[in-house]
């Protein structure tokens, strides 16, 4: 009885971190980008900075204290898979951090509905899914409901939403890459070795539009650079990574999604009393209600899916033992996708399509979906056989 206390303890307090990191984070974020605080509207800076801490980080685990041993990294993995996903997750970045801007925290919350909406869409033009009548419904219900908190935005910015849906859109289809490329490759990747092929190439992609974009503003500008304002917050970027993950180790599909609407409407609601900019109205609420209802349909029903799939070990090849397997288990439940792991925690580590992973945070410098396992790679296979 105590071993399983003390084991939902430690669910509920990584679920906590999670929500106030995240939280944190996002707020954070708002504090130093917008004019009226900290003033520092450089968002492609703010962005490199998270960047080069998390590679510099990972590098001192992988080279130095070899607390991981890096991949087989060749040059044709490198440029296929590497470089294009650090494109369009250095792009979502930007975007998403530039939004901050010109829209508030809550809205901004609210426009990250259409999360699983842009996946799907990605995913179907990719040909990694396939567009289903449930699911789109869902879908129409999520894009209905944005469009109405939309209109019920008091401080409603033409740019600061375009930059916010770009942001949405490029995240998504890093997702999609991600699982195309990736899976091709059979590539597998943690957090940290994830971080240190990805944060210095998305660093390097950033730099060209900083160069044109925000050197010289901040040269003109001659703003002062506050060393532990910028440290705390790259700390607590690089410390949201590694606790999504804690979370995703330790709780089912169901509990991290349930979680992450907590967390959003805590976040709308924190945003509320730190920026009093930012106000609601009723309508954003209600469009907001709307849209995560049609979210939390199509997170049952892609739970229900994942649950439906799984593969016993008697069912998997014959060539992999029933030993092979839970050893293969054990090590995907540590990095899997949330929607890979069921509230039994009874998941062998498959990787579904990508439009069931839209828990990761945009703030979050890392390929939630990079842990490919064997039976993963296998089951998507014989689903495309």
């Amino acid at each position: 009885m105590k071993v399983i206390n003390k084991s939902l303890f430690l669910t509920y307090l990584y679920l906590l971190i999670y929500i106030l990191l995240s939280s944190g984070v996002i707020l954070y974020n708002k504090w130093v980008l917008s004019p009226k605080y900290f003033n520092f509207p450089f968002p492609i800076t703010l962005t490199m900075i998270h960047m080069g801490f998390s590679g510099a980080v990972a590098f001192l685990l992988v080279r130095v204290f070899k607390v991981v041993a890096p991949v087989k990294m060749t040059f044709e993995i490198y440029a296929t898979c590497v470089i294009p996903i650090s494109a369009f997750f250095a792009s979502s970045l930007w975007f998403g951090n530039t939004a901050y801007l010109h829209i508030s925290v809550a809205f901004i919350q609210m426009l990250k509905a259409l999360m699983p909406v842009a996946t799907l869409i990605m995913a179907v033009l990719c040909g990694t899914d396939k567009l289903r009548w449930d699911v789109f419904l869902n879908m129409l219900l999520v894009s209905i409901g944005v469009v109405i908190s939309s209109y019920g935005e008091i401080h409603f910015n033409v740019v600061g939403t375009l930059y916010q849906c770009t942001g949405i859109f490029a995240e998504a289809l890093r997702l999609v890459l991600t699982q195309v490329l990736l899976q091709k490759k059979g590539l597998t990747l943690n957090p940290i070795t994830s971080l240190y092929y990805i944060a210095p190439c998305s660093f390097a992609f950033l730099f060209v539009p900083w160069y044109f974009l925000e050197k010289t503003g901040m040269e003109v500008s001659q703003i002062q650079f506050n060393f532990w304002i910028f440290f705390s917050n790259a700390v607590c970027a690089l410390a949201l990574n590694f606790s999504i993950f804690l979370v995703i180790g330790r709780t089912g599909a169901v509990t991290i999604r349930v979680a992450g609407v907590l967390k959003d409407w805590i976040l709308i609601a924190l945003s509320t009393v730190i920026f009093p900019e930012s106000a609601i109205t009723g309508l954003n609420i209600i469009g907001y209600a709307i849209a995560l209802c049609g979210v939390v349909m199509y997170n049952y029903i892609k739970v229900k899916d994942v649950k439906a799939s799984q593969l016993s070990p008697d069912s998997l090849p014959e060539r992999m033992t029933k030993q092979d397997w839970r050893s293969e288990k054990k090590s995907s439940n540590l990095f899997a996708p949330d929607d890979n792991i069921d509230d039994n925690d009874t998941s062998g580590g498959k990787v579904s399509s990508m439009t069931d992973v839209n828990v990761v945070d945009e703030e979050v410098p890392l390929m939630a979906s990079s842990r490919l396992s064997h039976i993963g790679r296998s089951q998507l296979s014989s689903r495309d056989a």
